[in-house]
């Protein structure tokens, strides 16, 4: 009766470890299931990454560099730039430093309000508003940033270096650069129809109507 009570206390001691291991992972797995939905509210993309090293005394350290796009995908946008020794964690860098620059983008009926270019540093880019249904017409770098805040009908054309640090922050100044036909109009001491074309009159109204549509339903 002694051996019996020798060989089960073993047996008691691993079943109450075992769920104990049970319970720490089941939260652990939770926290990481909380964390991917907390990231999923935005859409981020990686436009490039690269590996960079720094000559010291004992001699190089490597490490990585990642330029990341963040936006919720309906006119907020930003861009963040990260390092760290292993690229998840430039990634989160990056991450972390778009959401500190996010910024409101003018919008109607999915396109931009008027042609703009952007400059930064050697990048050049011009934007022009696309009808309905023409779709993104850019590049990687651009294309990353105007799908991020939300613009679906746009034509583009990188007219400076083709470095994508360049690019992307020449977009950002296009983006930035962009105003709304009422902001001009007030600005000017003029009636809106007076400064923005009938075309782009009847495209706001459709969008507003749209919006009221689906508050409504």
């Amino acid at each position: 009766m002694a051996a019996g009570q020798r060989s089960g206390a073993p047996q008691g001691a691993a079943t109450e470890n075992k769920d104990r291991n049970d319970r720490r992972g089941g939260g652990r797995r939770d926290d990481r299931r909380g964390g991917r939905e907390e990231k999923s509210a935005f859409v981020e993309k990686v436009v490039s990454i690269n590996r960079v090293s720094k000559v010291v005394k004992g001699g190089r350290r490597f490490s990585f560099t990642a330029l990341v796009v963040v936006g919720d995908g309906d006119g907020t946008v930003g861009v963040g730039y990260g390092k760290a020794k292993e690229v998840p964690a430039a990634i989160a860098k990056g991450v972390e430093e778009a959401k500190k620059n996010f910024f409101r983008v003018p919008r109607i009926q999915g396109t931009i309000p008027h042609p703009i270019q952007g400059e930064k540093a050697a990048g050049v880019v011009f934007l022009r508003p696309a009808s309905p249904g023409t779709g993104v017409i850019a590049g990687g770098p651009v294309r990353a940033v105007l799908e991020c805040a939300g613009i679906h009908d746009v034509l583009s054309k990188s007219l400076g270096s083709s470095n994508a640090i360049n690019i992307v922050h020449a977009t950002v100044a296009a983006l930035q650069g962009l105003e709304e036909p009422a902001a001009v109009a007030a600005r000017r001491g003029l009636p809106l129809e007076d400064v923005a074309p009938a075309a782009l009159l009847r495209a706001q109204a459709a969008g507003r109507a749209e919006s009221t549509a689906k508050a409504g339903a």
